[in-house]
């Protein structure tokens, strides 16, 4: 299975897409979608758009893992986030991609088996998980990478009979 993993920001969208056969992950690809402050938010939203679905035609997921908005900062920007993860969200189902969301307590759990954990024990075992020898920056890409790892958990509990 090819797990498709958004962490969701206009100005930064990571993106980790991995293999994994039940017990082994094998990283197909990772980066992010970046966009710049200077261009109209509906620019913006088309070019993470357009990054996504080149990604779903290029590496033909299974299915995406997309992170819940769960805390911001500022009222304004947890606007243009949501509006980025709706064109993310929207690039996947025009593929014919089932999305999952999950919250941060949620991946963290799936990832550390602590859902309080903070982004360096993440990272850490997100390096761990798939054997790198250094955390890809800018840390949106680790968490995505951390998305597709929850969402591969999940499966296996789901087929167990845990959740």
């Amino acid at each position: 299975m090819i797990v498709l993993g958004i962490d969701p920001g206009i100005a930064i969208m990571g993106y980790g897409i991995l293999e994994y056969d039940k017990k082994n992950f094998k990283i197909i690809d990772y980066g992010a979608i970046t966009t710049s402050s200077d261009m109209q938010t509906y620019d913006r939203l088309k070019y993470i758009y357009k990054g996504v679905d080149m990604l779903i035609k290029t590496a033909k997921p299974d299915c995406a893992a997309v992170e819940e908005l769960f805390y911001f900062k500022n009222k304004k920007t947890i606007i243009t986030v949501s509006e980025a993860r709706g064109a993310a969200i929207t690039a996947c189902a025009n593929n014919g991609l089932e999305v999952f969301e999950y919250t941060p307590l949620q991946v963290k759990q799936a990832v550390v088996g602590y859902g309080n954990a903070d982004k360096k024990q993440v990272q850490f075992m997100v390096r761990a998980l798939l054997n790198l020898k250094q955390m890809p920056k800018p840390d949106d890409i680790a968490d995505a990478l951390a998305v597709s790892i929850c969402h591969c958990h999940s499966l296996n509990a789901r087929e167990r009979g845990v959740l």
